[in-house]
């Protein structure tokens, strides 16, 4: 059992979504630069993410994605299961045919470990996220890093004039 790196990859970008929408849409070329996430990658992520009304998208200059719904709302389970993810501890994906076609001797075990897992992570909000103070610190080291980086480019184009 293995969360894949798309549900790891919504996950997290969503998080920064939620950590960067106060001032409006947030482009996901920045989400992806925060983030060192493919684009391409999260422009997927994002396709399936809109369409089960996670987020909402705005064109043009100063468009980006914002949330569809209050942050309490949207819980970590919500965002993997939007992006087609399942998390599942059983041999047979829930089926119960994992011994020669019937029930082997741990399945319970394993499918009761995977309700857990979804109870886990369907009882944290990217609002609850999101005031974490670890959290908080790793989102403003990225934000300064982001910063630098922006100065960078701006001075080296600056002297390249």
């Amino acid at each position: 059992m293995r969360l894949t790196t798309k549900g790891r990859y919504a996950v997290t970008a969503l998080l920064d979504l939620a950590l960067h929408s106060e001032s409006g849409p947030v482009s996901l070329a920045e989400i992806a630069k925060r983030q060192e996430l493919s684009l391409s990658y999260l422009e997927q992520l994002f396709v399936k993410l809109r369409r089960n009304k996670l987020v909402a998208s705005s064109r043009g200059p100063g468009g980006g994605y914002s949330f569809d719904r209050d942050l309490a709302t949207v819980s970590v389970a919500d965002i993997i299961e939007a992006v087609d993810e399942v998390v599942d501890a059983t041999n047979c994906s829930g089926k119960s045919d994992c011994h020669e076609g019937q029930t082997c001797l741990t399945h319970h075990l394993w499918d009761d470990l995977t309700r857990q897992i979804h109870d886990f992570l369907d009882g944290i909000s990217l609002a609850d996220l999101v005031q974490r103070k670890e959290i908080q610190a790793v989102s403003a080291r990225q934000r300064h890093a982001f910063a630098e980086a922006n100065l960078e480019q701006v001075v080296r184009i600056a002297v390249s004039d």
